[in-house]
C-alpha cells in the first residue's frame, strides 16, 4: 500500500509539474520528457533568425552545418544554436535520463532481457543445488544462526541456503548472481507465508538485510575511480565496508526490535562475531598490500568466487548423480528446468520494474527532483555543512530510486571536482553502501505478487538515511 501510494505520488506530482511548467513558459517543450534520451541537448527555445543578436545571426549563417555552440564549460551547460528553415532552435544543458518511451524500451532491452539471461543461468544452477542435496546441507549447517534471525522459518528450510548465497554474492559485489539467488529466496519464503499478498516477517528481514548493501569488494566503484585517474582507486574500499556494515547492523536491529528477536542468543552472537572477524581479517590482509596488489586482489577475488560456486555446483552434482537418477532426470535436464523457471520469473517481474522506472524517469526529467535536491543542498549549506559534502548529496538522494542515475551523478562528480576530491570519494561511498530501494522492492516483492509490503519500505529508507549519515562521518574521518 505504501509503495503504491508513493508510486502514484511521484507519478502525478511529476505530471502536474510538467504541465504547469509548460503553460508558465518555464519549459518550452515536453517532447524531451516523452521521447528524449539521456545526455541529449534540451530544446529551450525557438526563434526567427532576425530575432537573434547580430553577432549570433551573422556567425550562425556562416557556421558549418548552420550549427554554433557557445558558452562551453565543464558543467555541460553549452548553448547550441541550430539554423534551419528561417528559424533557430536553441538548446541548453543535457537531459538527465531517458524519457518515458525510451525508458520503456531500455527497461526491456537493456535491463529485463539481460536479467532474464542471468536468472535462467543461475536458477539452473540453483536447481542443481536443490536436487543434488547441496542446498539442504548448507541449510543444515547454517540453521542454528538463521532460525534466530528468522524465527518463523522452519529448521533446515531451503530458503536458508538461497539467502546465504544472495548475501555472499552481494558481499562480493556479484550483482548478476545476487538477484537470481535473492528471487529464489523470496519464492521459497513465499511458500511458508500464511498470507500470500502480505509480506511475512522473514521476507521483510531478508529484504532489509539485502538492501543494506553489505559489500566487501566494490569492484564497479574501483573501476569508475580508476577510469577517472584516481591516485588510489581502492582507497574508498574500507570506508565503503564500514558504512555498509553499519547499515546492515542498523537494518538488523530495527527489524529485530519490530519482530521481537532475541538478541542474546549464543548462536546469533557467535555468527555475528564470526562475520566481524572475517571482515576484519580480510581488511587487514588487503591493507598490507601495495597499490598494485590491492588492484589485483579486488579485481580477481569476486570473479574467482563466482567461478568456484559454479565449479562446486557442477562437481557436486556429478558426484551425486544418483540423486538425479532417483528423481528420474539428468543433470542437464535439471539445469534446463531451473533455467526455464528463471525465465518465467523474469517475465513476471517485468511490469513491476517498468512501472517503477517510468515513474522515476518522469520524476527526474520533470525538473522536480532537481528542485528538491537543490533545496536540500541549500538547507544543508545554511546549517554549516561544507560545500564538498552538499555537492555529493544528489548521489545519495537518487540512489534509492535509480542505480544508473546515481552512477551518472557519481561519474559527473569525479569529472567535475576530481576523482581524489572529498566530493567524489563521498559520492563513491554513497553509491556502494546502499541499494536501489524502490527497484529492489518492485523486483523482489513483485516476483511473488505481494501487494502489502507492510513496514519494509519505511525501514529500508531509514537504513538508507543511516548509511548517508554514516558515509559523511566516515568520509570526513578518512579523507
Amino acid at each position: 500500500m505504501v509503495l503504491s501510494r508513493f508510486w502514484l505520488t511521484i507519478f502525478i506530482s511529476s505530471i502536474v509539474f510538467i504541465v504547469v511548467s509548460l503553460f508558465t513558459a518555464n519549459t518550452y517543450t515536453i517532447d524531451s520528457v516523452l521521447n528524449g534520451k539521456k545526455d541529449d541537448p534540451i530544446l529551450v527555445s525557438e526563434k526567427y533568425v532576425e530575432q537573434l543578436p547580430a553577432y549570433i545571426k551573422d556567425s550562425i549563417k556562416n557556421a558549418p552545418e548552420k550549427t554554433m555552440i557557445v558558452n562551453r564549460d565543464t558543467l555541460n551547460a553549452d548553448t547550441t544554436y541550430v539554423f534551419k528553415n528561417k528559424t533557430v532552435k536553441i538548446y541548453s544543458g543535457l537531459q538527465k535520463s531517458d524519457g518515458l518511451l525510451p525508458t520503456c524500451k531500455s527497461t526491456l532491452l537493456d535491463l529485463i532481457i539481460p536479467l532474464i539471461a542471468y536468472l535462467a543461468f543461475f536458477c539452473g544452477l540453483m536447481e542443481l543445488l536443490i536436487v543434488s542435496g547441496a542446498s539442504g546441507n548448507l541449510a543444515k549447517l547454517l540453521s542454528p544462526v538463521f532460525v534466530k534471525v528468522f524465527p518463523s522459518i522452519p529448521k533446515n528450510h531451503p530458503s536458508i541456503s538461497y539467502m546465504t548465497l544472495n548475501f555472499a554474492a552481494n558481499f562480493l559485489g556479484l550483482d548478476s548472481a545476487a538477484t537470481p539467488f535473492g528471487l529464489k529466496a523470496m519464492e521459497s519464503l513465499q511458500e511458508i507465508n500464511p498470507e500470500k499478498d502480505k509480506a511475512s516477517d522473514a521476507q521483510i528481514m531478508f529484504m532489509c538485510l539485502h538492501a543494506s548493501g553489505l559489500t566487501l569488494i566494490a569492484t564497479s566503484i574501483i573501476g569508475y575511480r580508476a577510469a577517472a585517474n584516481a591516485s588510489n582507486p581502492a582507497d574508498v574500499m574500507l570506508p565503503c565496508i564500514i558504512t555498509s556494515f553499519i547499515g546492515t547492523i542498523a537494518a538488523f536491529l530495527i527489524v529485530g526490535v519490530k519482530q521481537k528477536i532475541n538478541f542474546k542468543s549464543a548462536s546469533l552472537l557467535i555468527g555475528l562475531m564470526t562475520l566481524i572477524a572475517g571482515i576484519v581479517g580480510l581488511l587487514m590482509y588487503v591493507n598490507h598490500l601495495d597499490l598494485i596488489g590491492k588492484n589485483y586482489f579486488t579485481s580477481n577475488l569476486s570473479g574467482l568466487i563466482l567461478v568456484a560456486i559454479i565449479a562446486f555446483t557442477l562437481i557436486f552434482s556429478f558426484i551425486h548423480e544418483k540423486k538425479f537418477k532417483e528423481a528420474e532426470t539428468t543433470v542437464f535436464d535439471t539445469f534446463v528446468v531451473g533455467a526455464n523457471n528463471g525465465v518465467k520469473t523474469g517475465v513476471t517481474i517485468f511490469p513491476y520494474v517498468l512501472g517503477m522506472l517510468v515513474a522515476i524517469s518522469l520524476f527526474r526529467n520533470s525538473g522536480l527532483f532537481e528542485i528538491i535536491s537543490d533545496a536540500i543542498g541549500f538547507i544543508f549549506s545554511n546549517m554549516g555543512v561544507s560545500k564538498e559534502i552538499t555537492n555529493a548529496l544528489p548521489v545519495a538522494m537518487l540512489r534509492p530510486f535509480s542505480s544508473a542515475g546515481s552512477r551518472g551523478f557519481l561519474i559527473d562528480s569525479m569529472n567535475t571536482f576530481g576523482a581524489d576530491s572529498l566530493t567524489a570519494r563521498l559520492s563513491s561511498i554513497f553509491q556502494c553502501s546502499a541499494e536501489s530501494t524502490f527497484y529492489v522492492i518492485a523486483v523482489y516483492f513483485g516476483s511473488v505478487n505481494i501487494k502489502n509490503t507492510r513496514y519494509a519500505l519505511g525501514t529500508m529508507l531509514l537504513v538508507d538515511l543511516i548509511c548517508v549519515i554514516t558515509a559523511i562521518f566516515v568520509a570526513t574521518w578518512f579523507f
